[in-house]
């Protein structure tokens, strides 16, 4: 019988023959309300609840949810205290999606402690989905966000000691979290994400990963479900992984299966690079709260808010 690395490597995922079913990953989870997010971020997931135990919307609860690692100095890889890139800048990306299909992004955002924040307004009060750099600050400050020093003494430092090398490279599950991607579905059956990064650490000036990109970091379909990424966002970008992961539940697929299929796209690519040497994770919801993750590399966790749970749980992966 064949496992499940092998079914998808023979392309049969699409082709769901009754011995085959038993080699493939049945549904996990169901039952609402819940939230789900990448890492161990139990906090944000505490976060969400208290939203959602106020029959509160979904849109609120991945807000609330995800600032509290944006305001985190000892998450490196989100807002306030994320490591700076090679020239000492801390740039931001995020994005938000609501139920009704709504979307609204920054890029390359300073000095703004909650840029999940200034997504929603260009959300909600702009006839745009991206602001980008200079622009999206001046929009923040317009609205009340204050300008903070977001490079931490802590990440200072760590940039310092990278300097003496100045040698990059992505490092699989460095301190096993990254981006935050949250997707959360609320007692009335309505879905939201959000999806907040610092980016990679020591990229270049300028560089713009997943994260804000809807389609890749993130995407949600009120009829089907949502899906949320997290690792090394160029290979997020070049397969449209969330909105992918999405078209599968629509087809069919089980998050579970959605989140392999997706993962296997990405393996099996052309491209220059080994996937080996890096890592991308993928979480995926339906509508009945049946979730799924998968990894190219071991290590990568996500926490789990449902029926009245709040836990870590480790994702399968690809390479074993």
């Amino acid at each position: 019988m064949l496992n499940r690395r092998e079914f998808l490597q023979a392309g049969g995922a699409a082709l769901l023959s009754p011995t085959l079913t038993e080699a493939l990953p049945i549904a996990e989870g169901g039952g609402l309300p819940m939230a789900i997010c990448t890492w161990d971020r139990l906090k944000a997931n505490e976060a969400a609840k208290a939203v959602l135990e106020k029959k509160g919307r979904a849109l609120d609860a991945v807000e609330a949810g995800v600032k509290v690692q944006e305001a985190d100095p000892n998450d490196t890889s989100v807002g306030y205290g994320g490591l700076p890139d090679r020239d000492g800048h801390v740039t931001l990306d995020a994005c938000i999606m609501d139920e009704k299909g709504n979307a609204g992004a920054v890029t390359y955002l300073e000095h703004i402690m909650h840029p999940i924040s200034v997504a929603r307004l260009v959300m909600e009060k702009t006839p745009h989905v991206m602001l980008s750099g200079a622009g999206a600050l001046r929009f923040a400050l317009a609205n009340g966000f204050k300008k903070t020093n977001l490079l931490t003494p802590q990440s200072e430092k760590i940039w310092k000691e990278w300097l003496k090398t100045a040698k990059y490279k992505p490092i699989v599950n460095v301190e096993r979290h990254d981006t935050i991607g949250m997707l959360v579905l609320d007692a009335q059956g309505d879905m939201s994400g959000a999806c907040t990064t610092s980016g990679m650490a020591f990229k270049l000036n300028g560089r713009v990963g997943d994260s804000p990109i809807i389609g890749a970091g993130l995407y949600v379909d009120n009829e089907v479900g949502g899906a949320c990424a997290t690792g090394v966002g160029e290979f997020v970008m070049r397969t449209l992984g969330s909105f992918l992961l999405v078209e599968l539940m629509r087809q069919g697929r089980t998050p579970q299966q959605a989140c392999e299929e997706a993962i296997g796209r990405i393996v099996k690519g052309k491209t220059k690079d080994d996937f080996r040497d890096f890592q991308v994770g993928y979480l995926a919801v339906n509508k009945k709260g049946e979730y799924g993750a998968y990894s190219i590399q071991q290590g990568f966790n996500f926490a789990l808010y449902q029926n009245g749970q709040n836990r870590v749980i480790e994702s399968d992966y690809w390479l074993k």
